[in-house]
């Protein structure tokens, strides 16, 4: 084999090499994507399906039941809500009619958290949850006012 040739070679598989690399980096980097989606958006069939993701909202009034370390609560952004299950200790700032995160999977129509967070302060919320209780608010709205109108008549 000639010089040239053996430099095609080294070169062809470097680029070979880094090429698997970089494939397997962003497969890595794909699997691990955790997205946030709101109730409504749940609601809607948005969601994955078999796929870990983050679900934002207000702890619904006098949904918290426990059992032992068993809790189930339901997450609502005001135009929808989802039931949560979660097995474990809630963080202490965890409480009804505040902001939550949780990340899990969604099994038939009950999300399963594994991890729950509350908001840390009382000024902040993840903005991903402000958006979608915005949002709950503005759908709230509109089918209040169809409703009440008589469907807009």
């Amino acid at each position: 084999m000639k010089p040239r040739h053996k430099r095609l070679a080294i070169a062809g598989g470097v680029v070979i090499a880094v090429g698997a690399i970089a494939a397997l980096v962003l497969n890595a980097f794909q699997s691990n994507l955790v997205f946030f989606y709101s109730p409504t958006q749940i609601a809607a069939k948005e969601a994955p399906a078999n796929r870990t993701f983050r679900i934002g909202g207000l702890v619904q009034e006098g949904s918290v039941k426990r059992d032992g370390v068993k809790v189930s609560f339901i997450v609502t952004d005001t135009g929808s809500t989802v039931p949560v299950v979660y097995e474990g200790i809630l963080p202490d700032l965890f409480k009804e009619g505040k902001g939550v995160v949780a990340q899990g999977q969604l099994k038939d129509g009950v999300f399963v958290a594994r991890e729950v967070l509350a908001k840390h302060d009382e000024n902040y919320m993840p903005p991903e949850a402000a958006e979608a209780l915005k949002h709950g608010a503005q759908v709230n709205e509109k089918v209040g006012k169809s409703v009440v109108t008589g469907g807009g008549r």
